[in-house]
């Protein structure tokens, strides 16, 4: 058995994200209003905090107004303030604006920052810094540490230096038992650990499926005279199809450059369709495509966003933490914002812990999700709660007419006396291929559009190639005695960084898995038809680096 050093602290906290970081500031705000010694740690599996971040990102600073007051004198990297919103139904020729003024008051960016969410946690990092949190950038997470009485009492970080066939090479480093007296999880959308706790203390029994949107995002450099600071669009429509949900954002940040990006709805039915490819389709369409003409595409990636809402969040706290963020599933899905959300849990957490650590022997926070229904960032999920679940029944049209009925009745102070429910979750949702008809994509110009192996070089992509493959399967025949013969395997396709593919071998065909191309979107965990890949944390530090996502 593995000898493993140990660290004790009151409060452990895995992801520095807004989640993660926010809930250890306040900790540590607390504390010193209380003349009180807690201490704090805080795991990112990324290189630094910051460089796993991914996001659109226009946000709402409500939270860190609350959490930071004087933000802005801090010199917070918030500071383009949204001065036009805009919101467009795409055809493939041509595009519709909706007046803002028929647009529901919550779906209303004025007031709001376009920010690159990396750089907003690099100094939100470098305030918990200095309010004593201890915090360990590329150290991620493995596995759950239990009390003899069941509690969870901390984590293991991952062993380093260990060869791709599992022996220990000459580097090799165990990894570190971290105890806590509560240990909070905010890794983010379809967290590893977050899976296992859901399963080991059933905390999604009375929740509908999380669903889920894979979003990808370019940042470009493009001319002056295209550019306007300040400027937020958001799409609909063209180029996904009536049966598939999702929607495109075009955000103008400072140094005339542009962020550009859509969202898939995982819940699509047909397997020809790839997301990659609608993505770069995107960029072609006559309203976006100027706007990037003689530009230079900088950075790209991709990643999976919780979507269900209300409905899907499962319960908050087990024996020993609590959920934190995205771990939860916090984002309100039409104001295409999370990142107010989670820090708000973050915090709203960190208060329960507070008021807990008093206690001889800890408790369940149990006043975690009751300060979460009592707060603003509940009313935010209660009003958009049937937004998504109507786009999945009625597609985006029948879905945006409904939702913003049901949105201005909100607005208006009549709250309608239904929640509609999602059914079923986004890896039951394919039909066979026999059914389904395909779809053609043209070959990437290399201008405008860009293939998946140039793409995630500019993610600046990096894993030791000779480390275990962090990508599991449950059972191997299934990609091909399954995936292959009845969806023409989707993971070719479903993946945005070229991870799956279907080779050739002397005995058939087979499942190639490029391990290093992977992102960490986690769309194979959750769109694969039988469940039958597991993403887990590679070698911490591995992964993209997103200097500015």
């Amino acid at each position: 058995m593995t000898q493993r050093d140990q660290m004790e602290y009151d409060v452990v906290i895995v992801g520095g994200g807004p989640a993660g970081l926010s809930a250890a500031i306040r900790l540590k705000q607390l504390a010193a209003q209380q003349q009180r010694d807690i201490s704090v740690c805080l795991l990112e599996k990324g290189a630094e905090v910051g460089a796993h971040i991914f996001s659109g990102a226009v946000i709402d600073p409500i939270a860190l107004s609350e959490l930071i007051p004087e933000w802005q004198s801090k010199n917070a990297p918030v500071s383009n303030k949204v001065t036009q919103d805009h919101f467009c139904w795409l055809t493939e020729t041509g595009n519709y604006t909706i007046p803002e003024k028929l647009l529901p008051p919550l779906m209303n960016n004025h007031g709001n920052f376009i920010v690159s969410l990396g750089q907003v946690c690099r100094w939100l990092a470098s305030e918990a810094e200095h309010l004593g949190v201890d915090q360990f950038p590329g150290f991620n997470a493995v596995d759950i540490i239990y009390a003899d009485d069941g509690r969870v009492k901390g984590v293991i970080t991952g062993d380093m230096g260990i060869a791709r066939d599992g022996t220990p090479k000459s580097a090799f480093s165990p990894g570190i038992e971290l105890i806590a007296k509560y240990t909070l999880i905010a890794e983010g959308t379809r967290g590893s650990l977050t899976k296992k706790l859901e399963q080991q203390f059933n905390l999604r029994t009375n929740a509908e499926p999380q669903k889920y949107g894979l979003g990808f995002k370019e940042i470009w450099q493009i001319e002056p005279q295209q550019h306007q600071l300040g400027k937020i669009m958001h799409t609909l429509g063209w180029p996904l199809d009536k049966d598939t949900g999702g929607g495109g954002f075009i955000y103008h940040l400072e140094g005339n450059k542009l962020a550009v990006g859509l969202v898939v709805h995982l819940n699509y039915q047909n397997p020809y369709l790839n997301p990659f490819e609608e993505f770069q389709r995107f960029k072609t369409h006559p309203m976006i495509k100027p706007l990037l003409e003689n530009g230079q595409r900088l950075a790209y990636g991709a990643r999976a966003i919780n979507e269900g809402g209300l409905q899907s969040l499962p319960e908050l706290v087990f024996p020993g933490g609590a959920l934190i963020g995205c771990s939860a599933g916090f984002v309100n899905v039409p104001r295409i914002k999370g990142s107010h959300n989670a820090m708000k849990s973050g915090m709203l957490a960190a208060e329960s812990i507070l008021e807990a650590l008093g206690n001889d022997e800890p408790a369940i926070l149990n006043s975690y999700p009751e300060k979460i229904r009592q707060s603003w960032l509940w009313k935010d999920l209660y009003a958009a709660r049937n937004v998504k679940p109507a786009m999945s029944k009625w597609g985006s049209l029948g879905g945006l007419i409904y939702s913003s009925v049901d949105l201005w009745f909100h607005s208006l102070g009549i709250n309608l006396p239904w929640t509609l429910k999602h059914g079923k979750a986004d890896h039951e949702s394919l039909i066979p291929l026999k059914q389904a008809k395909p779809i053609h994509y043209l070959p990437p110009d290399r201008r405008i559009t860009f293939d998946r192996l140039s793409s995630i070089y500019l993610s600046k992509i990096s894993h030791e190639e000779n480390q275990p493959v962090h990508l599991h399967l449950n059972d191997a025949n299934i990609p091909i005695e399954h995936n292959l013969q009845i969806y023409g395997a989707p993971e070719q396709r479903y993946c945005p960084a070229g991870v799956y593919e279907i080779i050739k071998k002397d005995n058939g065909d087979a499942l190639q898995i490029n391990a290093a191309n992977c992102i960490h979107c986690k769309a194979c965990d959750i769109k694969d038809p039988l469940q039958n890949i597991t993403w887990t944390p590679p070698e911490a530090g591995s992964g993209p680096y997103y200097e500015a996502m």
